[in-house]
């Protein structure tokens, strides 16, 4: 049986290796999707474009509008000199926020009475909306507290001093890229797996396979090893990226992130040898992977909070294997996991990929009859 199993993985590998196509899906997409998913993907705000509307023209007000200004948060683009302006400078979408500066502020301030100041944002996007009141918040306090040590006022009587575990930065690329590695190997292991025996039945040499002595099981091991090991290899490359290029600190055991992704792998291969088993070409193969890929990416907790879903939906995630790679790889990057904390991901993982494995096996042996 092994020497079968071992001939099989053989001609797989000559398969995808050969290949011009399948060389290309291997390493050009995970090193683009890599860069562009690295650099691009943050939940931090830059240069936020905003305008000043300052009814009060005092130095305590210039101030203020400096301390925006000088934040790398946001970027001045615009003075205004009419209420009637504000509406119009966002609804064209030049600016994200308008400072409005009441006439009073400074009056208020040397008379230690709260100084009102308006934020008025694009709410189009709530979740940017949010940061951004949330940014502007934080410099309004500060310069507050600024002016009321310059000037004798009262200090506030209680004061916030943030500390943040694991990432002390809130760098959201620590959270991002770790997600990657699950994202991205999912998306190889199951175009490899998946494009496996479609391959075959395209080029009529999958009939061949079935008349040979091979049990299904046999031809459900040669084409799935071949994707477990190219899954761990191209994870080894992103992670190696997230450390080296990205920056972000692997803190966790390199065991209980191998186990994790390893357990991945095979529940994502599962998967990926039900669609191939099913498809009849190659296009229905990629379109079967993307169909699911689309889905599970979003049900996983990759961008969104599970937890934000509605009840149905929350359970429909617990079917994802990348729902719990995810906490896996996170925790083992920015936190330090002891293998019994992580027996709940691994036992699920480990269910369902069971479970794809034999739904694939069952396929396979269906379709030789």
């Amino acid at each position: 049986m092994l020497t079968r199993v071992f001939a099989l993985i053989i001609k797989e590998f000559l398969a995808i290796l050969r290949d011009k196509k399948s060389r290309m899906v291997l390493i050009g997409p995970p090193l683009l999707q890599l860069i562009v998913f690295g650099y691009a993907a943050s939940f931090d705000l830059n240069h936020v474009p905003f305008a000043v509307y300052d009814q009060d023209r005092s130095i305590a007000s210039r101030e203020l509008v400096a301390d925006f200004a000088g934040s790398p948060t946001f970027q001045k683009i615009a003075t205004l000199h009419s209420a009637a302006q504000i509406r119009d400078m966002i609804d064209s979408r030049k600016v994200k926020m308008v400072l409005d500066i009441d006439p009073r502020y400074s009056r208020d301030l040397l008379s230690n009475k709260p100084a009102p100041v308006q934020i008025i944002v694009d709410g189009r996007n709530s979740n940017t909306a949010l940061l951004v009141l949330g940014y502007a918040n934080a410099i309004i306090f500060s310069a507050s507290t600024g002016w009321n040590a310059r000037h004798g006022g009262a200090a506030p009587l209680a004061r916030l001093v943030p500390r943040a575990l694991y990432n002390p930065n809130l760098d959201s690329h620590w959270f991002i890229i770790p997600g990657i590695v699950a994202l991205l190997t999912q998306v190889i292991t199951l175009l490899v797996v998946g494009l496996s025996v479609a391959r075959e039945r395209e080029a009529g040499t999958f009939d061949q396979v079935l008349v040979t002595p091979m049990r299904p099981l046999d031809i459900l091991l040669g084409k799935s090893i071949p994707g477990l090991i190219i899954g761990l290899a191209e994870g080894s490359v992103i992670i190696l990226a997230a450390v080296f290029w990205f920056g972000v600190p692997l803190i966790g055991g390199l065991l209980q992130l191998y186990a994790g992704l390893a357990l991945f792998i095979v529940s994502v291969a599962g998967i990926g040898l039900m669609i191939s088993s099913i498809a009849a070409t190659q296009q229905q193969a990629l379109l079967g992977a993307f169909l699911f890929m689309v889905p599970a990416i979003i049900l996983s907790g990759f961008a969104t909070p599970i937890a934000n879903m509605p009840v149905l939906v929350q359970d429909l995630t617990l079917l994802n294997p990348m729902r719990y790679a995810l906490v896996v790889i996170r925790r083992c990057f920015l936190d330090q996991p002891s293998f019994a904390s992580l027996i709940p991901q691994y036992t699920a993982m480990a269910l369902l990929a069971v479970i794809s494995m034999t739904v694939a096996g069952w396929l396979f042996r269906k379709r030789a009859v």
